[in-house]
């Protein structure tokens, strides 16, 4: 809307410098990006070291009521003083236009005439009645004086208690009330808030207030409601970001584009396909499917709970027949290879006669072994995250000042677990995505995989490392009576995880956003910078994960050298990484 180049944002957020995470050593702990992880992996974020004073500016701005108050009263004005009209016609205006100003303006300019007549507002009464002393109501036909008698612009007579039940009946029908006209049927003149500020009682007045307050939002292309339960703040966003994401003052983060949940990296359509398929009864198929037979007689799926191939199908059927042929059980003994080892279905099998019946059911059992995969690593991210929430209002509210007091202390110099237990939850929130991702990685992009994998495994490392560190090294020191002199280094280190899971989850994040696009072919990734530079095949990394490239170790300086583990950077004289305590 046009008034937006004249608000301040309603949702100012801190800076979250890394510097601000130490409160010391510095020098001791200088970090790099885990984009510099290897030689040839690593140089696929070949310009991480510019991203680092490069943070997204916030194209979106969170409206309280208030705030949606004052733009609406000043967009109201602003119409108002350029078309030389009342507030009230201005209101009306700005409905009809979905509250664009400029589209106003422009249609105003254009033709007005054309605008007056489309919108209601009539230059002229329709109806003279001068120098009349009683009229008659054109609703309830009884004969008022004219001190009894409203009128809207068109100069239609109704007495004021048809007035009232008119008004009332269509605020208490909905938010259609904000385009009300008058009752005559042929008449198309507006009905504006002057008449229901005059007419209507206190309660409807209200609704009113609200109706036109949440029409300002829910009109208008480029504002919307925080979808959160329960939240009432709007969400007004400048086009031309790329980055969909919002954070509401309520905590709750979406995707502006879809009001999901935000699902960076992963698009709005896989979000939709992975929503509606975790949620449809395609699944429930798959498994009857791939877990049981019909049976030959009343088709009903059974599924074999015991190791017997006898199988008795349940009431009324009570067919009796084998789990391997699907043939009678009377028909089955020592011919048949006795009772519990039917032959016919090895010889039916070689003779192709269940070939398509098995291809179906292998098929539908490795669909939703896949699935299951994908969407239990999905399911599990998405409760460690909600447990991170959990966790990080429990620090907030109670364990910060209890440190704080412990460990003598301002709160102010304790931000950094806060802070890591943010970064905690907006990386669960990634890395939970980017199984959904993985899920719908096209087939023919098959050559992807190997390196998707790689760096899914190599964050799902990084942020299992931070948060063991927030979550189970920062309980010695809640526990404690007193100071301790770890503390301080506890600091760094949890700091430092912080910094490095941060760079990380970014680069992964806008490699996946760009469709890991420097994978070749056949799976080999190559640098930006250097194009003679291929990685070394694909070689099994932890937890049978492929790696797209080696890890080679390198020092960049004469005086620091970096982690093979973690890519962080230490003093040359030290033996140990001072972020995940590896051995040089």
């Amino acid at each position: 809307m046009d008034s937006e180049d004249d608000m301040h944002d309603a949702n100012d957020m801190e800076s979250l410098d890394d510097d601000d995470f130490y409160s010391g050593d510095t020098d001791d702990a200088a970090l790099d990006y885990y984009s510099d992880y290897d030689d040839d992996a690593g140089d696929y974020f070949d310009d991480a070291d510019k991203i680092e004073s490069r943070r997204p500016e916030q194209n979106f701005t969170i409206l309280k009521d208030s705030d949606i108050h004052v733009r609406q009263e000043d967009d109201i004005s602003r119409v108002a003083a350029v078309l030389s009209v009342s507030r009230v016609f201005a209101s009306i205006l700005l409905r009809h236009y979905n509250w664009s100003v400029s589209k106003v303006h422009d249609a105003w300019f254009a033709d007005e005439e054309r605008v007056r007549k489309a919108v209601g507002l009539l230059e002229k009464p329709a109806v003279q009645n001068r120098n009349a002393r009683e009229l008659t109501c054109g609703i309830c036909f009884e004969n008022y004086p004219c001190s009894g008698i409203g009128m809207a612009c068109c100069g239609h007579p109704y007495c004021y208690s048809c007035w009232e039940g008119y008004i009332s009946t269509s605020i208490n029908d909905g938010p259609g009330c904000l385009m009300l006209r008058c009752p005559e049927p042929t008449c198309g003149a507006a009905i504006g808030q002057d008449m229901i500020d005059l007419l209507a009682c206190d309660e409807d007045k209200q609704k009113y207030n609200r109706y036109l307050l949440r029409s300002y939002i829910e009109d208008n292309k480029k504002s919307k409601w925080c979808p959160a339960p329960g939240c009432e703040y709007a969400v007004t966003y400048d086009a031309g970001g790329g980055n969909y994401d919002v954070s509401c003052l309520c905590s709750y983060s979406f995707c502006w584009n879809c009001t999901e949940e935000a699902h960076r990296p992963v698009d709005c359509g896989t979000v939709v396909k992975w929503i509606l398929k975790n949620s449809a009864e395609s699944e429930n198929m798959n498994w009857i499917l791939a877990n049981s037979k019909p049976c030959p007689k009343c088709k009903r799926p059974i599924e074999k709970n015991q190791g017997c191939m006898h199988i008795t199908c349940t009431p009324p059927c009570k067919f009796e027949f084998c789990w391997l042929c699907l043939g009678a059980w009377s028909d089955h003994g020592e011919r048949t290879g006795g009772f519990y080892a039917c032959n016919r279905y090895e010889a039916a099998k070689q003779e192709g006669v269940y070939d398509d019946t098995e291809r179906r059911r292998e098929m539908a059992k490795n669909s939703l072994e896949r699935y299951t995969h994908y969407y239990e690593r999905w399911a599990s991210n998405q409760s460690s995250r909600q447990k991170a929430l959990a966790d990080l209002h429990q620090m907030q509210t109670v364990h910060i000042e209890k440190l704080s007091d412990t460990q003598c202390q301002p709160e102010s110099q304790l931000k950094f677990i806060t802070e890591a237990w943010l970064q905690i939850v907006e990386c669960r929130r990634v890395l939970k995505w980017t199984y959904a991702y993985g899920y719908y990685l096209p087939e023919h992009e098959r050559a992807k995989k190997p390196f998707f994998e790689y760096l899914q495994g190599e964050a799902e490392s990084g942020l299992e490392r931070l948060h063991q560190c927030a979550e189970k090294e920062l309980q010695q020191f809640l526990s404690a009576e007193g100071p301790s002199k770890e503390f301080n280094d506890f600091r760094t280190k949890l700091a430092g995880l912080t910094s490095v899971t941060k760079n990380y989850f970014e680069n992964l994040v806008r490699a996946l956003e760009n469709g890991l696009a420097d994978v070749d072919g056949n799976g080999a990734t190559f640098s930006k910078a250097t194009s003679s530079k291929n990685a070394a095949g694909s070689s099994k990394g932890r937890g049978g994960r492929g790696k797209a490239a080696l890890r080679t170790s390198r020092t960049t300086d004469d005086s620091h050298w970096s982690c093979d583990h973690c890519t962080s950077m230490n003093i040359k004289s030290a033996t140990t990484c001072q972020i995940c305590n590896q051995r040089r």
